[in-house]
């Protein structure tokens, strides 16, 4: 039997907790959700463009009905804790920010993270002040919620082309006065920078990896980080084979990527069936 939302929740919370860093990969489909459980993660975050992807669109193009019916297959899929990648809340107001975490929750899920970042270009990163208020109502709304469920909030900065450290940092900050969770800026660079906001905040701090190139979970989390995750990266790491393989048909009229493709026999046995 799968836990429940319940449990899945304090489980989720309990990993933020401990002192070792704990990975959480981005699947992008139920498939990719089954595997990553079966190969051994212990949670499970969304990803908005990797989703995106599987419908054949770009990042920020996906509704939040869409994102609700996507995080119920998720859940079902996986008897994992599963954390929503919730964009802006699909709302620049404070209220519907708040409305989007409690619809999000009723797909199954025990997290969500929202971002400063508005998804319009003609508004950018929100002011500070409706940022923190965006937050707020987000906290208040997930402490309303009958289970454990953790909010993080993401410092979109770096990631939009401000290379501002020191606003991410205050940004950071006043979202754990706020009521975060977990705090997250997308796109450090360096360990350093990464030691930078773990020192100047007390919330667990989740990392993209992603742009910290070489850099192993040990690094990570002798730099203070608690939770990793590798946002769109496996979804779009996915075509490279496929790529590859359409290439070599195409070209040479050859199929020898048939010769390393993971044989149905062996991704049964991962799954179990």
């Amino acid at each position: 039997m799968k836990p429940t939302q319940r449990e899945r929740g304090v489980t989720f919370r309990d990993l933020h907790a401990r002192e070792q860093a704990f990975v959480i990969p981005n699947p992008w489909d139920a498939g990719s959700a089954r595997l990553l459980e079966a190969l051994g993660f212990e949670a499970l975050a969304t990803t908005s463009s990797g989703f995106a992807y599987s419908l054949g669109r770009w990042d920020g193009e996906v509704t939040l009905d869409e994102k609700i019916e996507h995080c119920r297959a998720l859940t079902a899929a996986t008897s994992l804790p599963v954390s929503a990648d919730l964009e802006n809340g699909f709302d620049h107001r404070p209220e519907g920010v708040a409305e989007a975490i409690r619809r999000i929750a009723e797909s199954g899920v025990v997290g969500a993270s929202i971002e400063d970042w508005s998804g319009d270009e003609s508004i950018g990163i929100y002011e500070l002040d409706l940022a923190v208020e965006r937050v707020a109502a987000a906290a208040e709304a997930a402490r309303g919620l009958d289970f454990s469920f953790t909010l993080t909030a993401r410092a979109e900065n770096l990631l939009r082309g401000r290379p501002d450290l020191d606003d991410t940092i205050a940004r950071l900050s006043a979202y754990e006065a706020a009521g975060a969770d977990v705090l997250y800026a997308p796109a450090l660079k360096t360990l350093a920078e990464v030691r930078a906001v773990v020192a100047a905040v007390s919330r667990p701090v989740n990392v993209l990896c992603s742009t910290l190139p070489g850099v192993t979970v040990a690094d990570l989390e002798k730099a203070g980080a608690r939770r990793i995750s590798v946002g769109g990266a496996m979804a779009f790491a996915s075509v490279t084979p496929v790529v590859g393989a359409a290439g070599e048909m195409l070209e040479h009229g050859t199929f020898g990527w048939l010769e390393s493709m993971l044989p149905s026999a062996r991704l049964k046995e991962i799954l179990g069936d």
